[in-house]
């Protein structure tokens, strides 16, 4: 990671909620979750209908995100488009719960999805 990008990592902020903030609050669903470094902000990932990471990060300039999804350990700056494995221990949770499903919220998701994923 390098070290200019230390503004834009806040360890100690708590993710937002166990899925996407925007998604959740307007009756949505998401392929895959993201968490903003700055704030913990969590939202739907680009492949998702709403891509509402990138909208935070649009508002915000908040400009690295990490994945909420289980099993993954990655970071991204969207400003310069690199991703990056190494980063330092963000405040638990880690990834949203192991039995939340992908896409998700279940009970939100269309039967056609596939077919509105986002390239």
């Amino acid at each position: 990671m390098s070290d200019d990008l230390s503004e834009f990592i806040d360890p100690s902020a708590v993710p937002s909620g166990t899925g996407c903030k925007e998604c959740s609050a307007e009756g949505g669903w998401w392929f895959h979750l993201r968490r903003c470094t700055k704030c913990g902000h969590i939202g739907c990932c680009d492949s998702s209908p709403s891509q509402h990471a990138r909208r935070h990060w649009e508002e915000t300039g908040h400009r690295v995100l990490t994945s909420f999804e289980p099993g993954e350990e990655w970071y991204f700056d969207w400003q310069t488009g690199d991703g990056f494995d190494a980063g330092p221990r963000l405040a638990d949770p880690q990834h949203h719960p192991l039995d939340q499903p992908a896409p998700g919220p279940a009970s939100r998701v269309p039967a056609n999805w596939q077919d509105l994923l986002h390239g």
